[in-house]
């Protein structure tokens, strides 16, 4: 086992709060956007300020930083992108992720310190592929989702040993050919390569016969409903020795719009999954239960393998709803621990006084907690916290540490 290369844990980053739960919580590395040229437009996003502040976070703690710039440009990106590299080169992440061409050569030419790697959206499916990208100086080629573990680990086989494969191991998955899509671009004018996507795969379909406008004609599969190209979302957590065997330096957690407690879940599970199966089989097996039930406690659209062993079925599609599933509901992420012992936390979903909550640790332990006292930034005694964004300060019967996320089940 120990002769393994351990891969990498990636982690998305949307906001400075987010980076700061995902270091945290276990990753290795994160990768966010800046406030252009990425592929989320309605993340929050990075400003360089709040780059430089999360990039020193992140090196405090031996985490590497990767900045996306992934967008498919127009001539009137160019110069913009020009300056934007060159600022971004001082700002001193350690890698910038394109997709187009380009984009490649303004990256190489304003910030030559910078390592490039290239995006899933440049469809990456072939070992040539990847030799070429090599011989033009990128270090890293993420793998197209359409890929099976099979053809990944012939690409590992036929490029240099130094170069980087980075794959996708858990998140939404995109129906269109590495995550290149039209739709929505046809539909309401935003350009999804552009990084505004609205999903239109996840929207509910009918069809209008020529002869009679107006007149909607459902498409089912069965009587299940409509959502005709709705995936389910990708999760690999019960195949980390495959990924490791195919010779994968970077998995690659997808999620850059998600919350802190999505976060958090995620890149805690497979922290752990990883360091199990590095230890040992036997304790990465041991521990798969106490997977899947962690995994689940944050948003998720059912699960499946994606391409992995095979091309997907009926079974990857979702055709009765659009929603998330989540067992669990996110309260707040604790920020300091005052003199009296109380939590403060910016609330981010309702609870009342008397409510019995879980405290989640980046250690990997969860600890059951009542709510004994709220008060407001005012010192105001609270029965409960309706409203979000709200400071709060919380004694809780069980005393959490700053970092420690609280979450309630769904279910209460």
């Amino acid at each position: 086992m120990m002769e393994m290369k351990k891969p990498e844990l990636l982690v998305p980053a949307g906001s400075l709060e987010v980076l700061k739960t995902a270091v945290l919580y276990g990753a290795d590395a994160v990768y966010i956007g800046g406030e252009a040229f990425g592929l989320r437009a309605k993340a929050k996003n990075f400003s360089f300020d709040e780059m430089r502040e999360g990039i020193k976070i992140a090196h405090a703690h031996g985490v590497k930083v990767y900045v996306t710039a992934n967008i498919f440009a127009h001539n009137y990106d160019l110069d913009e992108a020009a300056v934007y590299f060159k600022e971004l080169g001082e700002v001193g992440p350690d890698a910038v992720l394109i997709s187009d061409p380009g984009m490649f050569l303004l990256a190489k030419k304003n910030c030559p310190n910078l390592e490039i790697h290239i995006s899933t959206q440049a469809n990456n499916t072939n070992y040539l592929t990847y030799r070429f990208w090599w011989e033009m100086g990128a270090k890293r080629v993420v793998s197209a989702r359409e890929l099976s573990l099979a053809e990944i680990k012939e690409i590992r086989k036929n490029i240099p040993e130094e170069m980087e494969i980075e794959s996708f191991i858990h998140g939404a998955m995109c129906i269109s050919y590495s995550g290149r899509c039209l739709l929505s671009n046809y539909f309401t004018g935003r350009d999804a390569n552009r990084g505004e996507c609205t999903h239109p795969c996840r929207w509910k379909y009918a069809v209008m016969e020529e002869q009679r406008p107006g007149v909607y004609l459902p498409v089912e599969e069965n009587e299940r409903g409509t959502y005709i190209f709705n995936s389910k979302d990708l999760c690999m957590i019960e195949h980390i020795p495959e990924l490791v065997d195919a010779g994968i330096d970077s998995l690659k957690i997808e999620g850059r719009m998600k919350t802190a407690l999505y976060v958090a879940t995620v890149a805690r599970t497979y922290r752990k999954a990883i360091d199990d199966y590095f230890e040992s089989e036997e304790e990465y097996k041991a521990n798969m239960e106490w997977y899947h039930s962690e995994i689940r406690k944050c948003t998720y659209r059912e699960f499946s393998t994606g391409f992995y062993f095979g091309k997907p079925t009926f079974e990857n599609q979702i055709y009765d709803a659009n929603t998330y599933v989540s067992e669990a509901v996110y309260l707040g992420q604790v920020e300091e621990i005052d003199q009296r012992g109380f939590a403060l936390i910016e609330q981010k979903n309702k609870f009342c006084k008397g409510d019995t909550i879980e405290i989640m640790k980046p250690n990997g332990e969860n600890q059951t907690t009542d709510v004994v006292e709220i008060f407001d930034s005012e010192g105001n005694e609270r029965e409960s916290a309706p409203h979000p964004q709200e400071k709060l300060y919380l004694n809780l019967s069980v005393k959490p540490e700053a970092g420690d996320l609280l979450r309630t089940s769904a279910k209460q």
